[in-house]
């Protein structure tokens, strides 16, 4: 008797044990410091995974640029150094061009996750990067122009720009050097206060919200209008590390993901009020072009970054043949008039 209750009690944790799975776990890093707004969603990200895949999937965040560079991490999560990372695509543009038709987009995440886009930019990130594109966090959101002095306008209201100090990056160097004809000076957004307090730059493009976060606002005093462009933040998984990842947790992950690109949108647009408000009250002075010169500008902005994705694309492995379909997927031509 007592024999056979311990064969049964060994069978039974034996049955019970191989039901039972590991703890899966990710590693992951984001491009901006902790303070960012940008950085705070992604967290937030995080919880959510964290709290509903508790036993089955978990995400470790080890930190953000003071781990790895920020444009050293798409090589990283490439690599396998770590699983995931939050970065807008524009730090590995070079390597995929074709994220330019998100910084040029006019819709948000919840529209191209549900016409295709954000599949076929998935399809395109595997294929090249070897990359699983989990998601376009934080969109809906566009960048200003912002300026320490009160911008200057010539006789048919376009902007100028001459003499002015404009820090640059790879998101809108193309529109700021090939349509403003601006001398951009690059910089990481790191170093952007700094550049300011000693005056090496005097302007700069940023996007609506996250200005105060970074105490730009000490500096710049006017906002030009009106905004153009989209973030391009998202989350890259090293695809290896996906594929390795039960059904359970790709699940889990690819759920929550596609309800913080939801919330994401709603969230930062409340923030972007907010921060408008709050800068306004602090003296920040709206100007903004009109007319011809606002029509070419905007039009100026996509067509410009286009040009430059078409071009790049077109000296890679598979040329432009996603071009067409990427502008059709990321661009709502109706909603531009």
């Amino acid at each position: 008797m007592k024999m056979k209750l311990l064969g049964s009690l060994l069978a039974g944790a034996t049955l019970v044990a191989g039901t039972l799975k590991a703890e899966e776990t990710i590693s992951a890093v984001h491009a901006f410091p902790e303070t960012l707004i940008y950085t705070k969603s992604f967290l937030s990200f995080v919880d959510k995974v964290n709290a509903k895949g508790a036993g089955v999937i978990q995400i470790d965040v080890r930190g953000g640029p003071e781990a790895i560079g920020m444009f050293q991490q798409p090589d990283a999560v490439r690599d396998g150094i770590v699983d995931m990372v939050y970065t807008p695509g524009s730090f590995y543009g070079g390597a995929l061009p074709e994220k330019d038709a998100m910084v040029s987009s006019n819709l948000t995440a919840v529209e191209t996750r549900k016409n295709g886009g954000t599949a076929l930019i998935d399809q395109i990130h595997q294929e090249k990067m070897g990359l699983k594109y989990l998601g376009w966090f934080d969109s809906g959101v566009c960048y200003n122009l912002w300026t320490r002095e009160q911008p200057t306008f010539d006789a048919a209201g376009n902007l100028e720009v001459n003499g002015l100090k404009l820090r640059g990056n790879n998101v809108y160097n193309a529109f700021f050097t090939n349509y403003l004809g601006a001398q951009v000076i690059d910089l990481p957004t790191g170093e952007v206060y700094s550049a300011l307090q000693r005056g090496v730059v005097d302007a700069t493009g940023w996007t609506q919200i996250g200005l105060i976060d970074l105490k730009w606002n000490e500096f710049l005093n006017y906002r030009i209008e009106p905004c153009f462009f989209s973030t391009d933040l998202g989350v890259i998984v090293n695809n290896e590390k996906w594929n390795s990842l039960s059904d359970e947790a790709k699940k889990i992950l690819q759920d929550v993901a596609i309800q913080h690109e939801q919330d994401s949108v709603k969230a930062l647009r409340a923030k972007r009020d907010d921060d408008f408000a709050a800068l306004d009250a602090a003296g920040m002075k709206v100007v903004s072009l009109e007319g011809t010169a606002k029509a070419n500008y905007l039009a100026a902005a996509r067509e410009k970054t286009l040009e430059r994705m078409k071009e790049v694309m077109s000296g890679q492995p598979g040329g432009t043949g996603n071009y067409d379909r990427l502008v059709e997927l990321f661009y709502d031509l109706d909603a531009a008039k």
